[in-house]
């Protein structure tokens, strides 16, 4: 198999997997060192540098969620909350999450060294964590795990931020409870890619 096509084995293989189960086809210490990677090696504009993670596992991953779930009671209408609680309970099930932050530090330093570019700057800077989520997403669902990105920030970013004693600087961008799956991702539809997302010019 070429190396492309095992890439993209990985590519096709993740999928967005919601019902989780706190046990893990890994080591702790594997999934660190695959989150560690990932972070040395994402790309980012002017090598900034900017993606930090963290990982929450055991009863950190679930105060994750117990926060989230805690924060959307107080502006979650009543009716619809059963099934709000149902979905963050799916998520305090699984075996770890892991938080995607960018330092606006960073982007602040950088925007004022290539100030013709400032404005870019943090555009950028949520390319970068794109990438990272990605690597780290596809990577974990390589091992067995599955995994689905949650956008609960900023609506939980301060209380985060104070219960992990994270610098301020920190902006949460992504949440991404992992576990071994105990059901397949739904089916996966697509566009059509020739010729609508997808053209081709110069082509001899």
């Amino acid at each position: 198999m070429s190396g492309s096509a095992a890439f993209f084995d990985a590519v096709k293989t993740r999928r967005s997997v919601y019902t989780i189960t706190p046990e893990s086809t890994i080591p702790d210490e594997k999934i660190e060192q695959i989150i560690a990677e990932a972070v040395k090696h994402a790309p980012s504009s002017f090598n900034s540098q900017s993606s930090r993670a963290v990982l929450l596992l055991g009863d950190e991953h679930k105060k994750l969620w117990d926060i989230t779930l805690n924060v959307l009671r107080e502006i979650v209408p009543a009716e619809q909350f059963p099934a709000t609680e149902a979905k963050i309970k799916g998520f305090a099930n699984g075996h770890g999450t892991v938080l995607f932050f960018e330092d606006e530090t960073v982007v602040k330093d950088l925007q004022t060294k290539y100030a013709l570019y400032q404005d870019r700057f943090p555009v950028w800077s949520q390319h970068a964590s794109g990438i990272l989520q990605f690597i780290v997403w596809t990577a974990l669902e390589t091992e067995g795990l599955g995994a689905s990105l949650q956008h609960y920030n900023p609506l939980i970013t301060p209380q985060v931020l104070s219960t992990w004693n994270l610098p301020s600087s920190w902006s949460l961008v992504a949440q991404l409870p992992f576990g071994k799956p105990s059901a397949p991702a739904g089916e996966k539809t697509f566009e059509p890619v020739e010729g609508v997302r997808f053209k081709v010019f110069g082509k001899q």
